[in-house]
């Protein structure tokens, strides 16, 4: 399908969808808005990347007329997460007339906006305190109900539901489905369908690395691409989600010195794709090609399509589009692995944040504080960090020793004793993955940077034995990395991870 007017849906419903760069439907938004715009009840096993919040959005707004009154109420995991979905769908709900609005957000008067985002604890409050009008709710969504889970947090979905009136409508997203949401699905969710349909066991298909970087994903590209080319690649072929997007992309490379032009042109390092079918054909038979996905594929196909080309891939995702890009992974048959970024230098610019962290943490700055308090009324209190590091900076050396020795003796110097207590401690972790498994001092840094998001001075020795490794952490992320790496696939192995306990260990292999 090549447009969402062959789904039907209000003429300014696409014009507002193509303005903000969303042109084709994914199979997702196919199956989900025709069933929503009949006021179906809809299961989606989705995630952030695969076109969530268009799929139900889009098939609400266009049936459920705006009256002011909160018609559609949107239960969210935090207030950050609310706050951010209403900044994304507001252009969009505009072009209908319903207006947008997120609970303990900027938001003015949210009590009268049709489509009220909140976190789940503050919709609670509201629907409790009478502020949301119960009686006008005609649609209730719930967003990634697998990050409600913790103790009884899934009882909040079984409270909202007791307010809501039993004739309206139901959708729930999560991904993954897991036992938890399963369960109160089959609970609550009666006369429901489940998109997109339970995956299939497929063939082993290789490897797709994957990136995880901050917004705007345009510097996450060009690093990439670095990298890539540096490594001895010949093109490197950035798929982008639409035209305007692949203009900004290649706009951003060529600012930076790597021009960018259509796919097959050999005078340019970077090949900019859009239908991942005409770029294959243009780049056939291309030796030293790499693939970069600028924008995480948004169904299986598209991943099979774009990655399984060329000789080396990555795909740059945003943190809440890992799960999403690992259910492709599942659904198309290739292990999806983080691709960590190289280690980072150390730079004048480190070694003084370093300094003024010590310093927060070791001198008594509360007089200091009180000194620079009318500043903060007239400077924002980063400028006024700003210039204090300048003028310290600027001065000699003698200048700021006298004018300390005005005011107070200077701390003394830290000895390495002190230098070293203010390093954190380091644990030890047991992984059940060795070297039996092919496994890779790499694999193992690139698993925990890239699954538990700790950064790569955080990790210290990494000694692979025959049939399990062990790995120092600094202390304070080691229960971070054992809850994200327990469980996970190395190497095509289930990872076990815990505290090392004392055992009989083989000779090392570094």
């Amino acid at each position: 399908m090549n447009s969402f007017e062959d789904l039907g849906i209000a003429p300014e419903l696409v014009e507002a969808l193509a303005a903000e760069g969303i042109e084709s439907p994914t199979p997702l938004q196919e199956s989900a808005i025709p069933m929503l715009r009949k006021g179906n009840n809809l299961v989606l096993e989705a995630g952030p990347g695969s076109g969530l919040l268009v799929s139900w959005a889009t098939g609400l707004l266009d049936h459920i007329e705006p009256s002011g009154a909160g018609r559609i109420l949107v239960v969210c995991a935090s207030t950050e997460v609310a706050d951010r979905l209403a900044g994304a769908l507001a252009p969009v709900a505009a072009a209908t007339g319903h207006s947008v609005a997120a609970l303990d957000s900027s938001w003015a008067l949210p009590e009268r906006a049709d489509v009220l985002f909140g976190g789940a604890v503050e919709v609670i409050g509201a629907l409790r305190a009478g502020s949301v009008s119960a009686d006008a709710i005609a649609a209730v969504v719930f967003d990634q109900a697998q990050h409600f889970e913790g103790p009884d947090a899934l009882g909040v979905v079984e409270q909202v539901l007791d307010y809501v009136p039993d004739e309206a409508q139901r959708v729930l997203s999560a991904l993954p489905m897991t036992p938890a949401v399963t369960s109160l699905v089959e609970r609550l969710f009666k006369r429901t369908m489940t998109l997109p349909a339970p995956a299939v066991d497929v063939a082993k298909r290789g490897e797709v690395r994957f990136r995880i970087a901050p917004e705007p994903r345009e510097d996450a590209a060009l690093r990439v691409v670095d990298e890539l080319l540096a490594g001895g690649a010949r093109h490197a072929l950035v798929y982008c989600r639409s035209a305007d997007r692949a203009a900004d992309v290649g706009d951003h490379l060529t600012l930076h010195g790597f021009t960018a032009g259509a796919p097959g042109d050999a005078s340019v390092p970077v090949w900019l794709g859009i239908d991942a079918l005409e770029a294959r054909a243009a780049s056939k038979g291309t030796e030293g090609l790499v693939v970069v996905s600028c924008d995480v594929p948004t169904d299986p196909d598209m991943l099979d399509r774009r990655h399984s080309i060329g000789e080396d891939n990555v795909v740059i995702v945003l943190p809440r589009e890992v799960a999403h890009l690992r259910a492709l992974g599942r659904r198309t048959g290739y292990q999806t692995v983080p691709f960590p970024p190289p280690p980072r230098r150390n730079t004048e610019v480190d070694e003084l944040r370093s300094t003024i962290e010590n310093a927060i943490e070791v001198l008594d700055t509360g007089p200091y504080l009180l000194a620079l308090e009318p500043l903060f009324e007239r400077y924002d209190p980063s400028e006024v960090a700003a210039a204090v590091v300048a003028l310290m900076r600027s001065r000699p050396p003698d200048a700021v020793s006298d004018s300390t020795s005005a005011s107070q003796s200077p701390p003394a110097p830290r000895t390495a004793a002190a230098r070293a207590a203010s390093v954190p401690a380091w644990s030890k972790l047991f992984l059940s993955v060795g070297e039996r498994d092919g496994l890779r001092v790499g694999d193992l840094l690139g698993a925990i940077t890239g699954e538990a998001g700790v950064p790569g001075e955080s990790v210290g020795k990494i000694d692979i034995h025959e049939s399990h490794s062990l790995v120092e952490v600094h202390e304070p992320v080691a229960r971070q990395v054992i809850q994200a790496i327990n469980g996970t696939t190395i190497k095509g192995r289930s990872v076990r991870v815990d505290f090392d306990r004392p055992r009989a260990t083989s000779k090392p292999r570094r």
